[in-house]
């Protein structure tokens, strides 16, 4: 019997995915190659359903024969194993992003006679356009909750973008370009403490009560599906710090990340200019334990953050502290610094990944933000914040079209400056 390859990501069954295998069962034993979240991340969003839940599925399709993984979007290395003498695929893979991918598959196959059977699209229906539809219901606070863990599993490096309300959620949601051929997106959402208050028109220092925060947050949670990340400061007293785990986890909030420091809170990027006092090594260690005690789901993240490079301390003090919030249970390290080389940070991502290689490890390139994604991928970096840019840029245009108005006392001037009432309308759903 001649033997069919067929490789699919299998996030939402539709009858296009059917009629394929169908096909192939007409020319031989089915092997389906289900694509892990790995390989699908590399290429567009993070699939619903995770790879051992889609291959469950997929194995009980009728005309299935073996359900495999293929670990890259690349099939060259199961064509190599499985040696097929067909592979069938819909013909939508002629052009766009899996265009050379397909061109990769017929030379391989071509080693031992091969041949790339391509079927006619089933129109009418795509996995774009179910996701689409799944993107307009929502999620359950469950599956946004899981998300975070399973892109740092699936992506180099997992690229969060700073929120402060439901127009950015929605903005961060569904913002996607193209890079020589690869999407590009934001991954989640960072709630930050310091655009909460500059957006209410109060200082950085804890002004702003937690559950006034959660409350505008919820505003994002509404219209968005991708995950949060929350900006906890210091945590606050453990006895509350606890009831804040339980209160972001019940929201479906992916993690919180809490900084080692104590008294009234001056921001980092203050640096010593301001009084930065860290909590000592116990302390913090303490409220780490009691936070990870008093979640419930394995999900949860508690992220530690250190500031010994904020405080004028050095690498030693930075990682014997990062060793001591792992041993508490962090479940990821975030390393501050206000140094515009970044090569603090640096020094300390690699050391630590030497005595912790699986540990996630956040940056906030603030102020060395001429860091490239693929030079903190090198260094080991699991996500990267961009944690206060669409705030600081919606300022200036605001304040550019004031002065404007007020300038020619009419807004026919500020025409060129905003977006369309038409597009506005458009991007809010359920607005028509």
């Amino acid at each position: 019997m001649k033997t069919v390859y067929v490789g699919m990501s299998a996030d939402i069954i539709h009858p296009g995915h059917l009629n394929i295998i169908n096909e192939a069962k007409k020319l031989g034993k089915v092997i389906v190659g289900v694509l892990t979240d790995e390989a699908i991340a590399s290429y567009k969003r993070l699939p619903y359903l995770n790879y051992e839940q889609r291959s469950i599925i997929v194995a009980a399709i009728k005309g299935v024969d073996e359900v495999v993984p293929q670990t890259t979007l690349d099939y060259v290395h199961n064509m190599e194993k499985y040696k097929p003498d067909y592979v069938v695929h819909g013909d939508d893979w002629k052009e766009g992003v899996q265009k050379e991918t397909r061109q990769k598959v017929i030379e391989t196959l071509k080693q031992w006679g091969g041949k790339v059977v391509d079927i006619p699209y089933t129109q009418g229906i795509s996995s774009t356009i179910l996701n689409n539809k799944i993107a307009e219901i929502g999620t359950t606070p469950d599956m946004r909750l899981k998300r975070l863990r399973r892109l740092i599993e699936a992506k180099p490096i997992v690229r969060i973008l700073e929120s402060h309300s439901g127009l950015t959620g929605l903005i961060i949601e569904k913002t996607v370009v193209e890079v020589n051929g690869e999407k590009r997106e934001f991954d989640g959402m960072w709630a930050s403490s310091l655009t909460d208050s500059t957006s209410k028109g109060k200082p950085d220092i804890e002004a702003v009560d937690i559950t006034t925060r959660l409350h505008n947050l919820n505003d994002t949670l509404e219209c968005t599906t991708k995950p949060v990340i929350f900006d906890g400061d210091t945590g606050g007293k453990i006895e509350h710090f606890v009831f804040t785990v339980r209160t972001l986890e019940r929201l479906g909030i992916s993690a919180v990340i809490i900084e080692d420091k104590i008294g009234l809170k001056k921001n980092s990027l203050f640096g010593t200019d301001v009084i930065q006092k860290q909590d000592t090594i116990e302390g913090f260690c303490e409220k780490i334990s009691a936070g990870k005690r008093a979640q419930i789901t394995n999900d949860f993240m508690i992220i530690a953050r250190i500031e010994s490079f904020i405080a004028g301390k050095g690498l030693d003090d930075a990682m014997q502290r990062a060793l001591a919030y792992i041993n508490a249970g962090a479940d990821g390290i975030m390393i501050h610094s206000k140094d515009k080389s970044g090569e603090d940070v640096k020094e300390f991502c690699i050391e630590l990944k030497k005595v912790h290689p699986s540990i996630p490890i956040v940056l906030v390139p603030t102020t060395y933000n001429y860091i490239t994604e693929d030079e903190m991928i090198n260094w080991g970096v699991s996500i990267v914040i961009y944690a206060n840019h669409m705030l600081r840029s919606a300022y200036p245009a605001m304040l550019n079209t004031a002065k404007t108005i007020l300038i020619n006392g009419r807004s026919y001037e500020t025409n060129d400056l905003c977006m369309p009432i038409k597009d506005i309308l458009e991007l809010i759903p359920g607005t028509k």
